[in-house]
């Protein structure tokens, strides 16, 4: 096929069809970005115009106005309020989103579906342009399926988590409690250990009162004995000398006689005394003794003892929780595809040549061994 060649005499610069190519995708754009803020500056004044017009009569001004349904002036206004005011700017010469800028009236109606703040990144990430209308719908709608399965999983998550949290809280708990009922138990046996301890010292003690009252005893007998034995030979002595009629001796006698018979009853009453003593029991005070772990509460500490291990148990398994299979797949996939595209776009920004091949070689290797694993 013979190509043309033309000049313009006006410019000088030879036409081809390269260069008309060129004016014609300039001239596209151009159209392009100005339909687009025909629609921002339409959407603009139908929003003036909707708080102007009275409740019930929008549908009814539109059709008669413009011939608009209820659903193109929504798309209207709403590109006035996503992409008008201030972010006019975008589609200016220092426009900051050259991806936004490009968009066309289409995708940017159906990229409103998106949040403002992940819009752009999403531009960047999917091949738009390329796109049609059906594809960009199915990615859209793909984005907001996958994000409200995170949600699902993360709302999931943090129930179980809650639950986890609750149990956690509820099996120490029950641990502490089995822990004070170990420590009562654990107490109450100290205090029997106590008072036996208390009641052997207090038996010891009267064992030995009663050793030192026989002893007591024992020598208060020999005194009587020996009161006796005095008493008798100062009888003797005393008829000697009432005899011999030594009055001095009579006297003085007389009064150690009367001496040694009150000795010998202070004797003898020290006698029954300690009799009496030693036939009385001698009371052991000690404080109560314990002889077991009382019934119900070794029963309540078994109860707290099983109770705490299953909750502790079913800590442990909730500190794992179980994700689906399929919604692990699914989050797992999405990684790798996201990944897998920011490779493509960094592979593509080196410049040495080399380097670039030797870096696909090795992202063909990993998919060479991806796809025998798969096989297996």
């Amino acid at each position: 096929m013979n190509e043309v060649a033309m000049i313009d005499k006006n410019t000088s610069v030879e036409r081809t069809p390269e260069v008309i190519a060129l004016e014609i995708n300039s001239i596209t754009e151009n159209l392009r970005k100005i339909f687009l803020l025909n629609s921002i500056e339409i959407g603009r004044r139908l929003a003036e115009a909707k708080i102007m017009i009275g409740h019930g009569e929008w549908g009814n001004w539109l059709k008669k106005s413009f011939n608009y349904s209820q659903r193109t002036a929504s798309n209207l206004i709403g590109i006035f309020e996503q992409y008008g005011s201030s972010q006019m700017v975008i589609f200016c010469d220092n426009a900051k989103s050259q991806a936004l800028a490009n968009l066309s009236y289409t995708q940017a109606v159906l990229l409103m579906g998106i949040p403002m703040e992940e819009r752009e990144e999403f531009i960047e990430k999917n091949d738009i342009d390329s796109m049609t209308t059906r594809e960009l719908q199915e990615a859209i709608k793909g984005k907001k399926e996958l994000e409200n399965k995170a949600k699902e999983l993360e709302t999931k998550v943090k129930e179980l988590e809650d639950g986890w949290e609750g149990t956690k809280r509820i099996a120490d708990k029950s641990k502490l409690l089995a822990e004070e009922k170990t420590q009562e138990a654990q107490r109450l046996l100290e205090e029997k250990e106590q008072a036996e301890s208390d009641k052997q010292a207090a038996e010891a003690i009267a064992a030995q009162l009663q050793d030192d009252l026989k002893k007591e005893k024992e020598k208060s007998k020999k005194e009587i004995n020996r009161l006796g034995l005095s008493i008798e030979e100062t009888k003797k002595l005393l008829a000697e000398a009432q005899a011999s009629g030594n009055n001095d001796e009579v006297e003085r006698l007389s009064e150690s006689l009367v001496k040694a018979d009150n000795d010998l009853v202070i004797a003898q009453q020290k006698i029954e005394e300690l009799e009496r003593q030693l036939t009385e029991p001698i009371e052991v005070t000690a404080a109560p003794v314990v002889e077991k772990i009382p019934e119900e509460v070794e029963k309540e500490l078994n109860e707290l003892r099983e109770r705490t291990k299953e909750l502790e148990a079913k800590v442990a398994q909730q500190s794992n929780p179980v994700v689906p299979p399929k919604e692990r797949f699914r989050v797992h996939l999405d990684s790798l595809v996201d990944g897998f595209r920011d490779l493509l776009s960094s592979l593509a920004e080196i410049e040495e040549i080399e380097e670039q091949e030797r870096y696909k070689q090795a992202v063909l290797k990993l998919i060479g061994k991806m796809s025998e694993r798969l096989k297996q």
